[in-house]
């Protein structure tokens, strides 16, 4: 099937590079030249395991090409997908649909013959309605259908999740846009994905709710892990004995520093704005908005708790960026507010991450980038673990311990375990883990 897919980020790229190797024919549209003169040389815009290997096959089987121009690119396609972004609007946090309206305007002319117009972008409810009206009045060729299809895409899993996916949500309205993207996802029919054929406005709302549910599983459990330490039980063993109750299960129950990246802040803030349109009042996740909000920046209270209640005049090594393991994404990644608050409080600050320095460099300045995670450790009065890469989960703490001017492990991923760090010499604190127990045999 000839596809088009609009947006070469991290949606559009991935989800194009995967439809090529299911066999389909796919271009992929960017108005960005440099990043389509990238891709033409081989170089990823994104940071994401295997996508390299997968594009560079599917290039040279000729089943996956780019472009900058759009009328080319659509050029007698069956269904072009839109995967630009929405970023939540500064000011009232709604969701920026100005790149989506603009790509339908364009596309209408585009167009040589009817297709299915495929939203992969997460977009507020009813913004397929719009999309449809904006077609007919720049005269799109008729009948040109408009269809959803939200991505449920994690970032660092996202090849294996596009082709082993929990379910296949298309909101249409038309029996011929159902049946263009239940042919397009044929393939994975063989691995019994199940496809759930919805209304439009019912699949829109579906990825909003799905992020913010999720939303509300981690800041429940960064409030539980809070609740531990007061009271002196183990977070870690909570999260199991509830997660093995098969109506909870055992996923986002990991005690962390708050969700960021590009999904979970945007989309309960998008969530929070649709239902305050409609005149619905959204209590949980509203609180778990401003629940997330005040745990990122508390993190620097552990930090200075841990140096005798000030980081003016120390040295803190972080360890980890990126919002998340395997991703150079940064976005509202919850090092930000904490490497902020430390250097504003008179902290020196040095990090590592293995993807996403780059990108962090513009965002933080005053934060100083070392090659490893020993040379991190160098000096240091303290070590923060902020995001779980698999390279810090087997580090020598005996290394570190002797590199570091201070002894202070401040654990926000609970990578290890606190005896392990003490025989090492280190004072250990992590998240909802009582002073002075080992980890529980339990999550062994």
């Amino acid at each position: 099937m000839r596809i088009a897919m609009i947006g070469t980020g991290y949606v559009g790229l991935v989800s194009g590079a995967c439809f090529a190797d299911f066999g389909h024919d796919v271009t992929c549209i960017d108005k960005d030249s440099s990043k389509i003169d990238a891709l033409h040389a081989g170089r990823m815009p994104i940071w994401e395991p295997g996508l390299e290997a997968l594009v560079k096959s599917n290039v040279e089987r000729k089943r996956l090409a780019f472009t900058t121009d759009l009328k080319k690119g659509v050029e007698e396609a069956e269904a072009v997908f839109i995967a630009v972004g929405t970023p939540a609007r500064r000011g009232d946090g709604h969701a920026d649909l100005s790149y989506v309206f603009a790509a339908v305007r364009e596309l209408a002319h585009a167009l040589s013959g009817p297709a299915v117009v495929v939203t992969k972008s997460t977009v507020p409810v009813g913004t397929g309605d719009e999309i449809a009206r904006i077609l007919a009045e720049e005269g799109a060729p008729h009948p040109t259908s408009v269809a959803s299809n939200p991505e449920f895409l994690r970032e660092g899993a996202a090849i294996a999740d596009f082709k082993h996916p929990d379910r296949i949500v298309v909101g249409a309205e038309d029996e011929r846009a159902r049946e263009v993207l239940r042919e397009i996802y044929r393939p994975l029919f063989l691995n019994k994905a199940p496809i759930l054929f919805v209304g439009r406005r019912t699949a829109e709302l579906t990825k909003y709710a799905a992020n913010a549910f999720l939303a509300v599983k981690i800041s429940f459990i960064n409030e539980v892990a809070d609740l531990c330490e007061a009271v002196g039980a183990d977070v870690q063993d909570v999260a199991r004995g509830i997660g093995l109750d098969n109506r909870i299960g055992p996923k986002f129950l990991h005690p962390g520093p708050g969700y960021g990246g590009s999904c979970f802040p945007k989309d309960t803030l998008a969530l929070l704005q649709t239902a305050q349109e409609a005149g619905i009042e959204q209590r949980i996740v509203r609180t778990v908005v401003d629940v997330n909000d005040r745990r990122k920046k508390s993190m620097v209270n552990r930090v200075a708790d841990a140096l005798g209640g000030s980081v003016a005049g120390k040295r803190v090594g972080i360890l980890g960026l990126a919002f998340k393991p395997n991703t150079d994404d940064m976005r509202d990644a919850p090092s930000i507010p904490l490497v902020e608050s430390l250097i504003e409080q008179g902290a020196s600050v040095i990090a590592f991450d293995p993807a996403s320095m780059g990108h962090a460099a513009p965002m933080l300045p005053g934060l100083l980038f070392a090659k490893g995670p020993y040379a991190v450790a160098d000096g240091a009065d303290a070590l923060v673990i902020v995001t779980e890469w698999d390279e810090f989960r087997a580090l020598d703490l005996d290394k570190l311990a002797k590199r570091m001017r201070g002894r202070s492990l401040i654990d926000l991923r609970n990578v290890y375990d606190r005896e392990e760090a003490e025989q090492a010499g280190l004072d250990y604190r992590g998240l909802g883990r009582p002073a002075g127990r080992p980890r529980s045999a339990l999550q062994e």
